[in-house]
């Protein structure tokens, strides 16, 4: 029985990369892995739903750290007060939940609990579907609609019916 020299497996280094982008899992223990750029990239989706970067050193000491401050919001259940206002109202809530929990999941302080890139991919082109058919189902409504007087339950988005509508469920 031959054992495997874990000197050989394993290259350890000094953590480098951008602030506000790092993997915990990576700082603590300087080991890189797929899941560690999985992170990075739900800090970039909290960019696009914030209208931030993910560092901002004169912002007061809770804002600071874009991950840790939607982090927190999301888990106190305040993340709409810190969505960019040009999008919030523009944007499907079925759509806008779908694109927070992708977000959220990537930055989850344990790698092994991070979607891989591949499901994140197909998460956001559901959350893509999502609001595109609620928009259309929106415009025939109100092309459909002679009278200007549309109630929110014709307008309103469900979610079994939208899912069930997706052409392309597995993404492109």
């Amino acid at each position: 029985m031959s054992t495997i020299n874990t000197s050989k497996t394993h290259i350890s280094t000094m953590v480098k990369g951008s602030f506000g982008y790092l993997d915990p899992e990576y700082y603590k223990r300087q080991r890189l892995t797929e899941k560690s750029d999985v992170y990075s990239f739900g800090v970039v989706l909290c960019e696009v739903l914030c209208a931030r970067p993910a560092v901002m050193h004169n912002a007061e000491l809770r804002q600071i750290n874009l991950a840790e401050w939607a982090k927190s919001c999301h888990r106190d259940g305040e993340l709409d007060q810190i969505i960019d206002p040009s999008i919030r109202g523009e944007i499907e809530i079925q759509s806008l939940n779908k694109f927070v929990e992708i977000a959220m999941s990537c930055m989850n302080d344990s790698g092994i609990e991070r979607p891989s890139m591949n499901d994140v991919v197909k998460g956001l082109e559901l959350a893509f579907q999502l609001h595109r058919n609620c928009f259309e189902r929106s415009n025939e409504v109100a092309f459909n609609n002679d009278s200007a007087a549309a109630t929110n339950e014709s307008i309103q988005c469900i979610s079994e019916t939208i899912f069930s509508e997706i052409n392309d469920p597995n993404g492109r």
